[in-house]
């Protein structure tokens, strides 16, 4: 099997059966959206069809304006179409955290040089929702309650652990998020010991949300530190506090 056959397998049999708190609802959309199926299954085959390993990206969880609609990471369907050459007729999204994630790939050398190189998921690699004030139903991360973290737990170990068996380099994993999300996979990597380092870098959210007139710094500083991971000799990357 590719890698692609191992992604789309993947995520055609990602299914959630534990029990939720009240309120908050699992968001999947590789079975509630078969044109975010369809066109996720589409990219695999584009970029990953093939037999490489890979370094692993983990950012927090879906979102529903990304990987919600697409089926693909940090992905929404304008960079999925400008980036990518695929296209959801019909439909244009925006996710700000995909602004970020494109820049930094084209930093690096273009998306075929970035799926080359790098995977990206999720920690819990299906997203969740929850009904604001509004009645309108807004992003819920996994480290929001701790009773969600505590539910969902055995399923981002077990779909983790799934996930290395593609094709996955374990001398080092970067994780999206220097602060819940660092803290929770470095926790969850000292007890399983599936990498010998975990690097966290800020969250492409947090970046243009907060620091957008950086963004070019940014850009530059975590490009620099995937690319050293393809040539890893030693020593530590230093991360920040919460963010």
């Amino acid at each position: 099997m590719s890698f692609a056959d191992h992604v789309i397998a993947f995520n055609r049999a990602l299914h959630f059966e534990g029990t939720l708190p009240a309120g908050i609802r699992i968001m999947n959309p590789f079975q509630e959206n078969p044109t975010a199926r369809e066109t996720s299954e589409k990219f695999y085959h584009k970029f990953y069809d093939d037999n490489r390993k890979r370094h692993l990206i983990l950012g927090i969880n879906p979102g529903r304006h990304g990987a919600g609609v697409t089926g693909i990471p940090f992905t929404d369907t304008k960079r999925l179409e400008s980036h990518c050459g695929l296209t959801i007729n019909g439909l244009k999204t925006h996710e700000p955290s995909s602004v970020f994630v494109y820049e930094l790939i084209d930093a690096y050398g273009g998306v075929e040089a970035f799926y080359r190189d790098f995977y990206i998921t999720s920690i819990c690699p299906l997203g969740f929702v929850k009904e604001n004030d509004k009645g309108k139903e807004v992003n819920y991360n996994y480290y929001d309650s701790k009773a969600l973290t505590k539910a969902v737990r055995p399923f981002m170990e077990q779909t983790l652990r799934t996930q290395l068996d593609f094709g996955i380099h374990t001398d080092v994993c970067f994780v999206l998020g220097t602060g819940k999300n660092y803290g929770f996979i470095k926790g969850l990597n000292e007890e399983l010991q599936l990498f010998d380092r975990v690097v966290a870098v800020e969250h492409p959210r947090y970046i243009v949300q907060y620091k957008a007139k950086e963004m070019g710094v940014y850009v530059e500083r975590i490009c620099g530190i995937l690319k050293d991971s393809q040539d890893f000799t030693g020593g530590k990357h230093d991360v920040q506090d919460e963010r």
